[in-house]
């Protein structure tokens, strides 16, 4: 299993790259986008995000971006005024404006304010800040550089070296904790913390080193009750807001449940994506081996299936109701009854 996981990531560090930031303002539109009503979701749906209005959107790679208000299902696509049909991050700003980035074939904001699409050209910065309304988002998995939007303007910005790594990196993933802190997941250099003021970094080997010679990034990022972080790595990591007299480091680390299956050497451990639930149940996700729940004591799995064989997952979604949803591959979007994981319908 080991030996397709990293098959697997390998292909997807592929399929997910992206060649730059476009500055092509062509898919503009003032006139009122329409877009067109479906009946059912495209079958590659990777992100799920529910705006401040209870709207449901989902972005594909391949099928561009679905609107879903409880009754009517509708699809926006290039025709439409995307600048292409995948979509890997969806976000909203406080005046309701939604973002969708695009990783390929070139890195791309749009904006979509209900009646246009607009292409946003960010502006290069080396001026770090950190304001509790900005939105932070990725620009490129080849790339060293994050984006980020204050409510007005869109800067892009290049993450410094960790000390002692001088070697080129990617940022995986984007996290904003319970103080504000903005959590950078990379490969193959570990994991940064950004305070407003400085960058700490976690260089252990357990976060840029994985077994059987395999590399898979820091994909996911994720803070229990307890303030502690998880990795999709076999540790979880006690973090203070400075280093300690003892240590010199900002954290402490210690072993977690090890595989998400109990077992120590297990490699389930390297999931794509995790949530914390509304009872403070821990969820992860992996590419093959459906989704686990970890309640502080206990261990549940959960298959997710179609025709009675797992599919291949990506992500999972808290929305505002607490309740979960995964994106996946090739098999649309799957809700969680309460029970198992069922694939989205009208």
């Amino acid at each position: 299993m080991k030996l397709n996981i990293h098959l697997f990531l390998s292909l997807l560090t592929l399929l997910t790259s992206c060649n730059g930031q476009t500055a092509d303002k062509k898919n503009n539109t003032n006139q009122y986008i329409n877009g067109d009503t479906v009946k059912e979701l495209g079958s590659s749906i990777m992100v799920a995000y529910q705006d401040k209005k209870n709207v449901y959107w989902f972005g594909s790679w391949e099928t561009g971006v679905y609107r879903y208000d409880g009754k009517t299902l509708i699809n926006y696509t290039t025709k439409h005024g995307l600048p292409n049909n995948r979509i890997d991050e969806i976000k909203e700003d406080k005046l309701g404006n939604i973002y969708f980035i695009s990783c390929s074939p070139q890195s791309t904001i749009v904006k979509f304010n209900q009646q246009s699409f607009t292409t946003i050209i960010a502006t290069q910065s080396n001026e770090w800040k950190l304001q509790s309304a900005d939105l932070w988002f990725r620009n490129a998995y080849q790339s060293e550089k994050v984006y980020r939007f204050d409510g007005n303007n869109f800067y892009e910005l290049t993450l410094p070296k960790p000390p002692n790594f001088p070697n080129s990196f990617e940022i995986y993933s984007i996290y904003k904790d319970q103080k504000g802190n903005i959590w950078f997941g990379t490969n193959p250099v570990g994991v940064c913390r950004y305070d407003g003021k400085s960058f700490e970094w976690i260089t252990e080997e357990d976060v840029t080193e994985f077994r059987n010679e395999g590399a898979n990034g820091v994909r996911s990022i994720l803070e229990d009750k307890n303030g502690d972080f998880w990795f999709n790595t076999e540790f979880r990591y006690s973090v203070y807001d400075s280093t300690t007299l003892i240590s010199n480091k900002f954290y402490t680390r210690h072993k977690s449940i090890g595989g998400l299956d109990g077992k120590i050497e297990s490699n389930l451990d390297e999931y794509l994506s995790s949530v914390i639930d509304d009872n403070n149940n821990l969820w992860f996700v992996t590419y093959r081996d459906g989704v686990w729940k970890y309640d502080g004591k206990n261990i549940t799995h959960y298959a997710v299936q179609n025709n009675s064989k797992d599919i291949t997952l990506f992500s999972i979604y808290k929305d505002n109701n607490g309740d979960l949803w995964l994106g996946t591959h090739e098999n649309g979007a799957y809700k969680f009854n309460g029970e198992t994981f069922e694939r989205f319908k009208l």
